[in-house]
């Protein structure tokens, strides 16, 4: 079957996505085109592409005269990815109670029982990967496009904070959060609870931040 060839402009803000997440571009970093284009071996064009991208998705402010920056995380900016995700994740935790195939809960399982091997390790970065994987695949399993281009950047914003505060203050076993009883409601395939337990679970993580600032 035939593939397109990914555009470079795609390559570059890929790329410069996952180096603002990981912090290898720290909040209010400012970006040099050029030796960016150079670093990655792409043209200014795409690279620029990617940054007006970037600054849709707010992962970087473009000021006039200035330059383009790493948009910082403020504690407003916190609360708003909060309020955002409870309102999408809770209404995908609700629709993926019905939705959910046995092979989707049984993959399911197998990330929430590595999230619970992490938080038994204190291995706060793998932990913050796979917490990710629950969530990503959580919303995937509801096939909802739109649901998904949402869902994932707001999840990227918030790996992109938890990275952030916990590099240096390593969070203790008790703010790494299971997500057992979220598994729960749904292998009961019931919607309601599996709502509570997912607005629960972001509640939990909201009161965590308020304490970090």
């Amino acid at each position: 079957m035939w593939v397109p060839a990914q555009r470079d402009s795609d390559i570059a803000y890929a790329t410069l996505q996952d180096m603002i997440v990981d912090l290898r571009l720290p909040p209010s970093t400012f970006i040099n085109e050029s030796a960016l284009a150079s670093e990655l071996g792409l043209g200014r064009v795409p690279v620029r592409e990617a940054l007006a991208r970037l600054a849709k998705d707010r992962f970087v402010t473009i000021m006039p005269r200035r330059g383009t920056a790493v948009t910082p995380l403020t504690l407003p900016d916190v609360l708003d990815i909060f309020e955002a995700r409870e309102t999408i994740e809770c209404g995908v935790a609700y629709i993926a109670a019905a939705r959910a195939s046995e092979e989707d809960l049984a993959a399911l399982r197998t990330l929430v029982e590595t999230v619970d091997r992490d938080r038994e390790s204190t291995d706060y970065e793998q932990f913050l990967l796979d917490d990710h994987a629950v969530h990503v695949r959580l919303v995937h399993i509801v096939q909802n496009v739109l649901l998904q281009d949402a869902a994932d950047r707001l999840l990227l914003h918030s790996l992109r904070f938890w990275r952030m505060h916990w590099k240096n203050r390593p969070p203790s076993k008790d703010a790494m959060l299971s997500h057992a009883d979220l598994l729960s409601a749904l292998e009961s395939r019931d919607p309601s609870r599996a709502e509570a337990a997912m607005r629960d679970h972001l509640t939990t993580s909201r009161q965590l931040v308020q304490i970090l600032f």
